[in-house]
């Protein structure tokens, strides 16, 4: 197998045209061009508008877990078919109707951040939801029953008892979700954004009209920032092991 490996391997490399290859994906004129503003403007944006959606995904996502975990019926219904819903409408749809369909009905007029951080914010509660309310359940029922014999409300059990440690139970999958909003910031093309609020995909793909080089500089620069964030996800599954 290393022999076939080897053998296909030395047969691509030699079948390739590199100079075609040099001048149309290892331009370094072309890349050069596309720093600092790659960084400082577009790279810049994709993580705001990452952590924007995320803060805005994470309070909806918490509140429907509880919603969905409530002795109430219709809070219970209305978390399920808003799960149900955003988990199965994908995430461009979702961000074209945030961005046209409630600016049109209401009257509104939002930036493009307001547009990005709702659009991709509704997604991503949905499945910080579902990851939430098993981070919840997962807590052992005593912890409770401690809290509340100890003269606690359940409010005030839940808020400084149950959901802390919930949390820590889905510490890698909340920061999987976060390099899943990393990769759908490339979706918010569909608003039409201006230079100045250009994301790292329409960046890239704006100078790839000319030299797919930039396509290139910015795949390295996602890795950059996803690279690490699944390191630290499998640095807390070794160690959530080790502690159980």
């Amino acid at each position: 197998m290393y022999v076939v490996f080897v053998v296909a391997l030395v047969g691509v490399v030699t079948a390739a045209d590199w100079e075609r290859i040099s001048f149309y994906f290892l331009n370094a004129e072309t890349a050069r061009a596309m720093f600092p503003e790659v960084v400082t403007i577009a790279m810049r944006n994709t993580v705001i508008y990452t952590l924007s959606a995320f803060a805005f995904g994470m309070a909806g996502g918490l509140l429907l877990a509880l919603m969905k975990l409530s002795s109430i019926a219709p809070y219970r219904w209305v978390a399920s078919i808003y799960i149900e819903i955003f988990r199965g409408l994908p995430a461009l749809v979702t961000i074209f109707l945030v961005a046209f369909a409630i600016p049109i009905a209401f009257t509104v007029r939002w930036s493009d951040l307001q547009k990005i951080t709702v659009g991709l914010g509704l997604v991503a509660a949905a499945y910080l939801a579902e990851t939430l309310r098993a981070g919840i359940e997962g807590v052992p029922k005593g912890q409770m029953e401690a809290a509340r014999s100890l003269g606690m409300t359940h409010t005030r059990a839940m808020a400084s008892i149950i959901i802390p440690q919930g949390f820590r139970l889905v510490i890698p999958p909340l920061t999987n979700e976060v390099v899943l909003l990393i990769k759908d910031t490339s979706l918010v093309f569909i608003i039409g954004v201006t230079l100045a609020s250009r994301e790292l995909t329409k960046f890239g793909t704006d100078v790839a009209r000319t030299n797919a080089t930039g396509l290139l500089v910015i795949s390295a620069l996602y890795l950059a920032l996803t690279v690490p964030l699944t390191r630290v996800v499998a640095g807390l599954e070794r160690r959530n092991a080790r502690a159980r």
